[in-house]
């Protein structure tokens, strides 16, 4: 009796102890991989950057700094308990300063944390298709106001335990295609609509212009940057690493995202290359963009070779997406985030609907999932276009959203910040 005793004692103090490694293991994946999607800040900003004239380098690159401080304190102040709280299907409820319990698998900062750095990338796409023309002080407002009640209300439908998530078929979005991507993607668009194009862009008959950034070399490095950031952005989602069935997912999921990456950038370059007689590397760079938004939703539910159709298609309609807005619909995106982020962030969602192994219609499992995907998407696109554009008008009512003329011909960096980022 004695020596079952001791042996039912030890079995439970090492069941503890597994348990509390397997915390321990859980909560270090998040925070590493909550500093891999924080480093695609840099990355945004390198992209932004590098598509955009040297004389607002400095604009750019302080609105993605701006970007991440503000979103950190909104976020933490009352964004969180919006999105992860648990008052009714159409908003989580305020929580001031995340003082609530949220988690049993991890401490709830570690979780605070990754959702942080998920809130800011969603608000630092908007910078690029604003950039060149935007009033610091309006573009900072609309970046609080994002990461405080635009993105937590729709995020929490999805991931927080709302609406969508309580669909006979739960809408699948793993990793935010269109929870954090086409947010961006789509305010991003009242933005640039609200602005106007750049002085230029547009000759008297309304042809598009050209306007080119001042720097491959940056684009090309924040795009690097941002790919290696994904690692942490679609693995992190698993939100755990411990233990066999952890470990296969995030190990696919490495594989998933990344080889829609090099789909994307593959069919962007044999696509240009074949419509204009060369391979274009601005292109190219944001091929291997859109392959990565396009297969957030889905990274854990496809096979490899889904992810590579997903992939290139994506490289395709992201071509296709620029010009249209870029020559048809005349509204000036200097850095594509709309077609990236937006159009390739639908896009993506939808083909979960697809190329789902467990769900999707091409694996003869009925459409169920695809129109909760359908649903899903139209309603978090309705959602950000709509508030997005009430706060652009409001701000260009109240403030003014556009500098002045000789502001955006001489740039925004002396007038704005009163330094440049290239001195002589």
């Amino acid at each position: 009796m004695t020596n079952t005793l001791l042996v039912a004692d030890i079995w439970s103090s090492l069941g503890m102890e597994l348990e509390e490694y397997a915390f321990s293991i859980n909560t270090i994946w998040v925070l590493i991989t909550s500093a891999l999607v924080f480093f695609m800040q840099a990355g945004f900003g390198l992209v932004e950057a590098g598509f955009t004239r040297s004389k607002n380098t400095t604009n750019i690159l302080f609105k993605n700094l701006m970007d991440f401080v503000l979103g950190t304190i909104v976020f933490w102040a009352i964004g969180f308990g919006i999105m992860f709280g648990t008052r009714n299907g159409f908003w989580g409820g305020i929580d001031l300063f995340t003082r609530n319990a949220y988690r049993s698998d991890m401490p709830d900062m570690a979780f605070l944390i990754f959702q942080t750095v998920f809130a800011a990338t969603a608000a630092t796409i908007v910078s690029g298709a604003m950039a060149e023309r935007t009033k610091v002080n309006a573009y900072l407002i609309y970046s609080g106001i994002l990461t405080l009640i635009i993105y937590p209300i729709s995020g929490h439908w999805a991931w927080g335990g709302g609406w969508l998530s309580q669909m006979k078929v739960p809408f699948h979005d793993f990793a935010g295609s269109s929870v954090v991507h086409m947010v961006g993607g789509m305010a991003a668009m009242m933005g640039a609509l609200v602005l106007g194009p750049r002085i230029g862009k547009y000759d008297k008959n309304g042809k598009a212009k050209a306007i080119p950034g001042h720097n491959a070399s940056l684009a090309t490095l924040g795009v690097f940057v941002l790919w290696i950031g994904w690692f942490g952005f679609n693995p992190g989602s698993q939100l755990a690493a411990a233990g066999k069935v952890n470990a296969t997912a995030i190990s696919l999921i490495f594989v998933t995202t990344n080889i829609a990456a090099a789909g994307g950038a593959l069919s962007t370059m044999l696509f240009v290359w074949f419509k204009y007689g060369k391979p274009t590397l601005s292109m190219t760079l944001n091929g291997v963009l859109a392959g990565l938004v396009a297969v957030t939703a889905g990274c854990d539910a496809v096979s490899p070779g889904g992810a590579l159709i997903i992939g290139l298609m994506a490289g395709i309609l992201v071509v296709l997406s620029v010009e249209l807005f870029d020559k048809v619909i005349k509204i000036d995106d200097p850095v594509g985030a709309i077609s990236v982020h937006g159009i390739c962030g639908a896009f993506g969602t939808i083909m979960v609907g697809f190329f789902s192994t467990s769900q999707g219609l091409l694996y003869g499992n009925g459409g169920a999932l695809l129109k909760s995907q359908l649903i899903g998407v139209g309603s978090i696109a309705l959602w950000a276009i709509t508030t997005a554009y009430i706060l652009f008008r409001l701000l260009k009512y109240l403030n003014g959203l556009r500098v002045e003329k000789r502001i955006e011909e001489e740039g925004l960096d002396v007038y704005e910040h009163g330094e440049t980022a290239y001195n002589n």
